[in-house]
């Protein structure tokens, strides 16, 4: 497995990841599918926070982060989002060890997850990586006629 910078040519491949998972699930609220603009200008505005994990030549996986909210107070919080292909192959980790080495050069200070409260694996995955529970907002999202709690976890980043 090769964890690395994303590319152009990745595009495709994280579209429909990404896609697939607005389309078939609520672990991401929006109903909205990426287009080729959107990621291409996420791909700009995050060139040193959007990794891929590749596996025999196609795109296993991959992570980004920017911004948790706004104002110059939460500059040094950073808010993720991971997709993988299969769950439990290290993809994951692996992706999220590296993103988390990046974030510390970056000098942010904590990542924030935030994860649907339909989604009892991604929290689990977050556990086993060292996030903490830090709240839920109950029926904060809509989809699929159905009220969505947000998870909200986090995990400081070491210093440098």
């Amino acid at each position: 497995m090769l964890i690395r910078a994303v590319s152009e040519d990745d595009m495709p491949q994280i579209m429909d990841l990404w896609n697939a998972m607005i389309r078939d699930t609520t672990a991401t609220f929006t109903t909205l599918e990426k287009t080729k603009a959107d990621l291409n200008a996420l791909r700009a505005d995050r060139q040193d926070a959007f990794l891929v994990a590749e596996v025999q030549g196609r795109i296993a996986g991959f992570v980004t982060w920017g911004p948790f909210r706004s104002g110059p107070g939460y500059a040094q919080t950073a808010e993720h989002t991971i997709i993988t292909a299969e769950p439990r192959q290290g993809v994951g980790r692996a992706l999220m060890d590296a993103a988390m080495t990046q974030a510390k050069r970056q000098g942010l200070h904590v990542m924030i997850g935030g994860i649907s409260g339909e989604n009892p694996s991604a929290i689990a995955f977050h556990q086993r990586l060292g996030f903490a529970m830090a709240g839920q907002l109950s029926q904060v999202g809509r989809k699929n006629g159905r009220w969505l709690d947000l998870i909200l976890m986090s995990k400081p980043i070491e210093a440098p």
